[in-house]
């Protein structure tokens, strides 16, 4: 069986897999929690085909004309799944700190700063003299970079928090994490190999797709299994996350009904340590009230 009669075959099997992935995310109704995930999804669905249509009928005898349409169509196909990939780590985001209104808040400005920078920091790689058509790959390949970056400090930030935010391995958002930093960190051998060894390109390839339908597989498998009903999160108020998470609501809340005396020689620190202290014990007591 030749190279291309390989892929070609793991293909069509990825384009099953994603259409089976769409149907079973739909289903299950993830689209309303995750729409970003939705789209992405989509959006690989309906333009596979395409790309592949565009790509066959270039490789003919009289399909010049259709070179420059795969190369915008493709690049753009990539420009948006990069976008939606953003807004894919902060769905997942916002959906493991549901619990910590008050850390989701600053959480997701911190990461909204992040992905701001680490933005700026691929795209200024590139050279201003450069600037154009021909300079679309660099733009793309930068943007798509600086969100495999944000990938995996997610699946990161996730595995080490998982016992603090009460999630499991079996929870939808972990599976998304997991999928997409496996596909980050695919992504990056792949370039780093290639750079250094070009004779196994074609190897690489057939490692390089084997990995994708496998991530493919472990979404539908996340996708097909009941997810674990929802947990409700009871913490001690003495809890160190439970504090965190208390200061993150203060910030940002004057207290306009709280009168503090400043004794000469105070520190700015001890007041906010007093304003924090104030805001903690009346959420205590109005809690205690309503139990």
């Amino acid at each position: 069986m030749s190279s291309s009669l390989i892929m070609s075959t793991m293909s069509a099997v990825e384009f099953l897999f994603t259409a089976l992935l769409v149907g079973l995310f739909w289903k299950k109704g993830f689209h309303r929690r995750f729409p970003a995930m939705g789209g992405y999804l989509a959006l690989r669905l309906t333009s596979m085909p395409i790309l592949i249509a565009l790509l066959f009928a270039s490789m003919r005898p009289w399909g010049s004309a259709f070179v420059r349409p795969y190369f915008v169509f493709f690049w753009a196909v990539y420009v948006a799944s990069a976008v939606l990939l953003f807004f894919i780590c902060l769905e997942v985001f916002r959906s493991a700190l549901m619990a910590f209104s008050g850390l989701l808040r600053v959480g997701t400005i911190l990461f909204r700063w992040a992905a701001v920078i680490s933005l700026v920091m691929s795209l200024s790689t590139i050279s201003p003299n450069h600037l154009g058509f021909s300079s679309i790959p660099d733009i793309s390949m930068g943007l798509v970079r600086s969100v495999s970056v944000l990938e995996l400090c997610l699946l990161a930030f996730l595995c080490l928090s998982m016992n603090a935010l009460r999630l499991t391995v079996r929870d939808v958002p972990f599976g998304i994490a997991l999928g997409f930093g496996l596909m980050s960190a695919n992504d990056f051998v792949l370039v780093a190999l290639t750079t250094r060894a070009g004779s196994l390109i074609t190897p690489l390839q057939f490692v390089y797709e084997s990995v994708n339908l496998a991530i493919l597989g472990v979404w539908l498998a996340y996708c097909a299994l009941p997810e674990p009903a929802p947990k409700l999160v009871l913490m001690p108020a003495s809890s160190a996350l439970y504090r965190w998470n208390e200061i993150a609501s203060a910030l940002g809340h004057p207290a306009a009904k709280t009168t503090l005396s400043t004794p000469a020689g105070s520190f700015f620190l001890t007041d906010v340590e007093r304003v924090v202290d104030s805001v903690l014990a009346r959420n205590i007591k109005s809690r205690e009230t309503e139990l």
